[in-house]
């Protein structure tokens, strides 16, 4: 086959002219992408294999160092074979990896409970629940009961939430330890350490030659910021982090040239679950609850994702749907459970794909190109384990202004429609949660329709996700009732 009809065949099936863009300027967005996403490598292993279960074992029942090695290698793996199941399925530029907080909650209320194969085995029913939802229609069809004006308003609250992402990531942002107020600027109200001059100087790089109207400006951001940010730490040996909130170090891989370049990967702990030994650990009732809270903060997150980046790409319809809605949640469903049984948590699709989005990408190559190079990371972890967050995370903040600009169509006199868009929008930065954005929009929605006398006009299944969501808010009271 000739490269021409190769690049034909592409070109039909992923409509990547339809679209209006060209087979590089995919590759350049999948690229960027996983280089914003890179860190999930780093930063799942942290969470979920620094916690032992409820009779003190680690991941794979071997040491702290041997379960973060073997759930890096597996987090790598999963997102790369679902991003590349995204892309080719669904042709969406939509990467798919562990999802954060929902892998916090395995940690530390799910795993506290039970064994970490019980735990991972609820992860899988939670997948299995809403891949059922989706193939009945119900999870679109809820999607579809939303107002578009409320999905503008998840769009323009992610944009801020991953803007804010950024620069938490960065060190520009951080908590101050005092009650008021919680989180400032940098260290006592000043930006500290090469780390963060390194962030600034990539973020006006980026700014600078997106300006210009500069092609690939968000991938050129990223590989030139990753060389400064080699060349500070070699002379000013600024080290990493290691958590501490008032340190001036790197935010998770410190910038060196590694000394190795491939590693072979473990990866043993695909397939080590339990489908129902929660059941029997912590009682039906107790597993049904955890069950649920996995199940609604998946279902919307990824709704939301769907809508912020479709926008971004202009691939949705006049009523806010993302083009192939339907196949997406089935493979993010998949994701779900593909996360639980290899014990990296549910995997779900994730907003940084938004800067790949930004530069340029439209179709479902860009999710393939991030795919593969998960895969290859799987070998590759020592060179991705020394790309800092400092130099990808400036991608963040600039999407995030790209997905603000969606706040102008917002019907801001409208009061029933402007004052839950306000509370989607504040809620997800401000609770650093996507779900509990959404939850706060659809909630007041509904109740201002009711005190106006017009409750006859929410959908019924609005009404529906609104009891479900005073469910998920009252969940910690409610088990506490139970148990």
């Amino acid at each position: 086959m000739s490269t021409q009809t190769a690049t034909g065949s592409l070109d039909r099936y992923f409509k990547i002219s339809q679209r209006r863009s060209t087979v590089a300027r995919e590759v350049r967005g999948g690229v960027v992408t996983f280089f914003t996403m890179a860190y999930i490598i780093v930063l799942n292993p942290i969470i979920i294999a620094g916690v032992p279960d409820v009779d003190g074992n680690y991941l794979g029942g071997g040491s702290q160092a041997e379960a973060f090695a073997l759930v890096a290698a597996a987090t790598a793996l999963v997102a790369g074979v679902m991003s590349i199941l995204m892309g080719a399925v669904a042709n969406f530029p939509l990467a798919m990896a562990t999802g954060l907080g929902l892998n916090a909650f395995v940690a530390y209320s799910v795993a506290s409970q039970m064994t970490w194969a019980d735990a991972m085995g609820l992860v899988v029913i939670e997948g299995l629940v809403i891949l059922v939802l989706v193939l009945t229609g119900f999870r679109k069809a809820v999607f579809d009961a939303v107002p578009l004006p409320l999905k503008m308003a998840i769009s323009v609250g992610i944009g801020l939430f991953i803007a804010l992402v950024g620069l938490v990531n960065a060190g520009v942002v951080r908590t101050t330890g005092n009650p008021s107020p919680p989180i400032g600027l940098g260290i006592g109200g000043e930006l500290s350490g090469w780390p963060v001059l390194v962030f600034c100087i990539g973020l006006a790089l980026m700014i600078g030659l997106y300006a210009r109207g500069v092609r690939g400006a968000i991938l050129i951001g990223i590989l030139a910021t990753t060389v400064i940010a080699v060349v500070v730490e070699a002379i000013t040996d600024a080290g990493a982090s290691g958590g501490d909130a008032a340190s001036k170090g790197w935010n998770l891989n410190v910038p060196t040239i590694p000394d190795t370049f491939v590693d072979m990967p473990d990866f043993s702990l695909l397939g080590d679950f339990s489908l129902l030994g929660s059941f029997e650990r912590v009682g039906f009732v107790t597993a049904v609850l955890l069950v649920f809270t996995l199940l609604l903060a998946d279902f919307f997150d990824t709704m939301g994702t769907m809508t912020a980046i479709g926008a971004e790409a202009d691939l949705n319809d006049e009523d806010g749907t993302p083009e192939g809605a339907q196949r997406i949640l089935v493979v993010d469903s998949i994701g779900a459970v593909a996360g639980g049984a290899a014990s990296v948590s549910s995997n779900t699709a994730y907003v940084e794909s938004a800067s790949g989005v930004g530069d340029g990408a439209r179709t479902g190559l860009a999710a393939i190109v991030t795919g593969v190079l998960f895969l290859l990371a799987t070998i590759f972890s020592p060179v991705v384990s020394h790309i800092p967050n400092e130099a990808a995370v400036p991608a963040l903040v600039l999407v995030g202004f790209l997905m603000m600009q969606q706040v102008s169509e917002i019907p801001w006199k409208d009061i029933e429609l402007a004052i839950p868009a306000f509370l989607t929008i504040a809620l997800m930065p401000f609770t650093y949660s996507i779900s509990v954005g959404i939850g706060a929009g659809f909630l007041s929605y509904v109740l201002i329709k009711v005190v106006r006398g017009k409750a006859r006009e929410v959908h019924l299944l609005m009404w529906i996700v609104a009891v479900m969501f005073l469910l998920y808010f009252a969940i910690d009271p409610i088990t506490r009732w139970i148990s």
